[in-house]
């Protein structure tokens, strides 16, 4: 029985002999299972070759095709996949569940002037032996991945050599500016490696993808994508570089078993993405960083609301499609767990000596967090008294707000802190007090993290936020983090001038880190209910599958 879904499948043989084969029942968003009857019993240790012919749907959830208008370079059509967390299945009949790993070969046939690439290393190409206007890639990933790690984009792409073992990869009009954003790559790397053992992909890659793309970034092994909205000018947001790279351990080589367990993957990711800054750019950065994530659970917890069981650690997915539960909770309840558990057992290089061995000890398998914790037990065998005062059972199975908050180095925050404050604490008549020297001292870091402050109290008069722009001018800024929190609070003030800004970057990228948000604060305000409906069913066409599916639900248009 293999996973299918909106594939058409022609024949299937076993050892080159003719195999019966029915489609199961319909699921929602599981698709249909194939269920292939062998031609003769299976002998113990007999080998199985199993050869399907199928073809995918235009309409496929893993797969968005784009028209040569819609690329940067207008003369090319373009076609990238996302297959996390179960939409591998809508490209090919596969298992389609982390708990599997295989290794794979593959060759992409593309017309001659467009480049293939996939998550594997690259191994040749040549001119296709049945059409001379389209070439052969050939691609071999010898690491044993699970299936949601395969990969594959195709369009006119160009590269740049960022380091040793990473080429940057990216439509012409953007690969000199992504080489320059993301040249720290090999320093993230040396980084990782030193902390987490020896990288064992090959190359490290990474692809720009059209802003359509609906992550930061996808760990897809040896070939990183990420979204075009980390293209700030100033190397500044490359901490989502750091989290991919640390995937290559976390996620890639230790996977979780099951979507429940998928802090497993990302709880343990931005833990060591965090040691990597840390060690870049000094740990009061990295505590910075980890207070900033804390409020961002608070964000999420606030807009889910703190009922809610997809807030808990380890939430039930039973008959809930994946994408429905995605949040920052994993992320950053994950990290907090782990950011609490350091400071309980002795710091920073305690902790990863315990984070190195259990990734020796769970390479290249798929577990849950039962393993995880028996391992944790079993390393700080002398600390079990410690171990024991920790309260599993709400970190795991709690919705809210974890039960103890990690202790923060505020020297970063406190600017931060102050000036929200301050802002918060304004009367009409203190609006002049402020000016643009409140922001001279403050990084891109703070200014995102006085914005989400801002965002976590009751939305301010419109008042000041027309003050705010007039003073700090925050809608010349192109920093995509700061321009989407910026908007997200100038909807909440119910500020009409920001209605277009806020519908615009909505659309013109498709990050649901971003668009998500945006539309649902632009549906909340009567002012601009209607429009946002209007300009989503005039842009779902273009939009990436996965994107308008959930933007749908958030607007009450499902179809």
């Amino acid at each position: 029985v293999l996973d299918t879904k909106d594939l058409q499948v022609f024949t299937v043989t076993v050892n080159g002999q003719d195999a019966k084969f029915v489609f199961g029942e319909k699921h929602s968003f599981k698709g249909t299972p194939l269920e292939i009857t062998l031609p003769f019993e299976l002998r113990r240790g007999q080998e199985a070759i199993v050869e399907i012919s199928f073809e995918s749907s235009p309409k496929s959830s893993a797969l968005q095709w784009f028209s040569p208008e819609q690329t940067s370079g207008k003369k090319h059509p373009f076609l990238f996949s996302q297959c996390q967390a179960i939409h591998c299945r809508a490209i090919l009949p596969c298992q389609d569940t982390p708990a599997v790993k295989l290794t794979y070969y593959a060759e992409i046939s593309v017309p001659k002037e467009l480049v293939a690439l996939m998550s594997a290393n690259r191994d040749g190409e040549m001119p296709d032996p049945e059409d001379s206007s389209r070439k052969i890639y050939r691609f071999s990933q010898n690491v044993p991945i699970p299936c949601y790690l395969i990969a594959l984009v195709v369009g006119a792409l160009e590269s740049r050599k960022i380091g040793p073992r990473t080429l940057v990869w990216a439509e012409k009009e953007l690969v000199d500016k992504s080489a320059y954003e993301f040249a720290e790559a090999e320093a993230m790397l040396k980084t990782a490696e030193d902390l987490a053992g020896p990288y064992v992909w090959g190359q490290y890659d990474l692809l720009v993808l059209p802003p359509s793309f609906p992550y930061g970034g996808m760990e897809n092994p040896c070939l990183t994508f990420v979204t075009p909205t980390l293209l700030a000018g100033d190397r500044s947001l490359s901490n989502v570089i750091a989290h991919e790279i640390s995937h290559s351990w976390t996620g890639n080589l230790v996977t979780n078993k099951t979507w429940e367990h998928f802090w497993l993957n990302e709880g343990l990711t931005v833990y060591l993405e965090r040691r990597i800054g840390g060690r870049l750019f000094g740990e009061q950065f990295r505590h910075f960083q980890a207070l900033g994530g804390w409020r961002e659970l608070q964000n999420t917890i606030n807009t889910l609301g703190d009922k809610n069981p997809v807030t808990n650690l380890i939430p039930d997915l039973n008959e809930i499609d994946p994408d429905d539960a995605y949040s920052s909770v994993p992320y950053e309840k994950g990290f907090a767990l782990l950011f609490y558990l350091e400071q309980l057992l002795g710091g920073p290089d305690v902790f990863m000596g315990f984070l190195k061995a259990y990734i020796q000890q769970f390479a290249y398998k798929s577990i849950v967090t039962e393993d995880w914790k028996k391992f944790l037990y079993s390393y700080f065998k002398d600390k079990i008294d410690v171990l024991d005062k920790v309260d599993w059972n709400s970190w795991f199975h709690a919705p809210v707000m974890p039960p103890v908050k990690p202790t923060y180095d505020m020297t970063l925050g406190n600017a931060c802190v102050a000036l929200s404050q301050r802002w918060i604490k304004a009367k009409e008549s203190d609006l002049d007090s402020f000016s643009s020297a409140d922001l001279k001292e403050m990084s891109s870091h703070q200014l995102i993290e006085f914005l989400a402050l801002l965002l976590l109290e009751a939305p301010l008069p419109v008042s000041h936020v027309q003050r705010m722009q007039q003073v700090y001018n925050f809608n010349a800024l192109h920093n995509s983090e700061i321009r989407f929190r910026w908007l997200c609070l100038c909807i909440r003030s119910k500020w009409e001038e920001a209605i277009p800004l806020a519908l615009k970057m909505a659309t013109d990228q498709g990050r649901m880190k971003f668009t998500r948000p945006l539309f649902r604060e632009l549906y909340g305000f009567d002012k601009s209910r209607d429009l946002a409906v209007k300009t989503f069913l005039e842009h779902r066409a273009s939009m990436h599958p996965v994107t308008s599916m959930l933007v749908g639900k958030d607007l009450k248009q499902d179809q």
